[in-house]
């Protein structure tokens, strides 16, 4: 009796530099874990998943060579991906082959430019998370924000979030071009700034963990810097390569992360499965990898196992994943992406008198 074809899933993660390559790591995790359990337990239909993985090492370029490769593959879907500038790219190829793309972890509120039937997101919109990252610096009394910044869509977006959420509550935001500016200098155009609040909306490493050092060695020269809070709202704290590399300077900057406040009977045990597999504790970024292949496979059994098929289902969806119930929605005609509505947001930190532990700040 012959084998039963696999069902083909393309898998998108930035796994080399100059991609965050821990999240990509993370991410793979999540998605080869739910692909195990989908085989272990029959397949679809008795088919099971193969995923066909591909580096995009944050480059939306190789990305759509990727897309277009794992088209004619035979892939019945895309997944994955975090980086926003590369979701994009993928997102917009994928719609013009008409394959279908569930988007894993990127948030940038645009993913396609014109609305698109065949791609869906598991992340939130940038929007949603960053103006609750706002109304957390609001709480905390921060009206005056600095930014230091790099040139991207993302980041530029996430600057203009922060400045129209801000501005109806007197804040400002004052941009500083951390290209242009080394840490040092930095620091003290921060310092002459007056800003209480210094965002990184930048690269990680590099430069965020200088920018980090900098103004915690000038904080203890000067005074103006005593008090002002770094924070980095794109989640770099989240992952232990953040704590490796600085250590207990790396504490008390707050971020987003996509969590619930507690984990449901399913998410402990995927996350106790996840941590055998990395051998740490899984990110969010692991556990949108899990949700990635618990969608498409309920997509796959419940709507059929072409493209079409699985493009058509993103509206019926309705499975349980580790961090609740996924359904997509489109508020409108005009919405870019089917977007899951419901993903748990919370502003975290590492806490400065035990780095290795997470403190829970703000939930919504």
């Amino acid at each position: 009796m012959s084998t039963p074809p696999a069902l083909r899933i393309g898998v998108l993660a930035p796994l080399s530099r100059p991609g965050w390559t821990e999240a990509g790591r993370h991410l793979l995790a999540g998605l080869e874990l739910a692909a195990d359990e989908v085989a272990a337990a029959g397949g679809i239909g008795g088919r099971p998943l193969e995923l066909l993985v591909r580096d995009t090492a944050a480059d939306p370029r190789r990305a759509e060579a990727a897309v277009d490769e794992l088209a004619a593959l035979g892939a019945v879907a895309l997944a994955g991906e975090y980086h926003s500038v590369v979701a994009r790219a993928v997102a917009a190829r994928a719609e013009t082959l008409g394959l279908p793309y569930l988007c894993s972890s990127a948030v940038i509120d645009a993913l396609t430019d014109a609305p698109a039937e065949r791609v869906a997101r598991l992340a939130p919109a940038q929007s949603h998370g960053w103006r609750l990252y706002a109304e957390f610096l609001l709480g905390a009394g921060h009206t005056r924000l600095a930014v230091a910044t790099e040139p991207s869509a993302y980041w530029a977006a996430g600057t203009r979030i922060l400045r129209e959420h801000l501005a109806p509550r007197g804040g400002t935001v004052t941009e500083f071009d951390a290209r242009a500016l080394e840490p040092a200098a930095l620091a003290d155009a921060l310092a002459a700034d007056g800003a209480t609040a210094l965002l990184l909306l930048t690269g990680f490493p590099d430069p965020a963990v200088g920018l980090v050092g900098a103004v915690r060695r000038a904080a203890r020269r000067d005074p103006r810097l005593a008090d002002v809070l770094i924070g980095a709202p794109a989640g770099q704290p989240e992952f232990a390569e953040w704590a490796a590399l600085l250590g207990d300077e790396g504490a008390g900057v707050p971020f987003l992360r996509y969590l619930p406040a507690r984990p449901s009977p399913l998410g402990a045990r995927v996350e106790a499965a996840l941590r055998d597999r990395l051998g740490a504790a899984p990110s969010f970024v692991a556990f949108e990898g899990y949700d990635t292949v618990t969608v498409l496979a309920e997509a796959l059994r419940a709507n059929g196992t072409d493209r079409a098929a699985v493009a058509g289902a993103w509206p019926r969806v309705a499975v349980e994943g580790t961090r609740g119930e996924i359904r997509f929605t489109r508020p409108s005609a005009s919405a870019p992406v089917w977007q899951w509505a419901g993903p748990p947001l919370q502003v975290a930190d590492r806490d400065p008198a035990d780095p290795t532990r997470f403190r829970t700040l703000l939930v919504r």
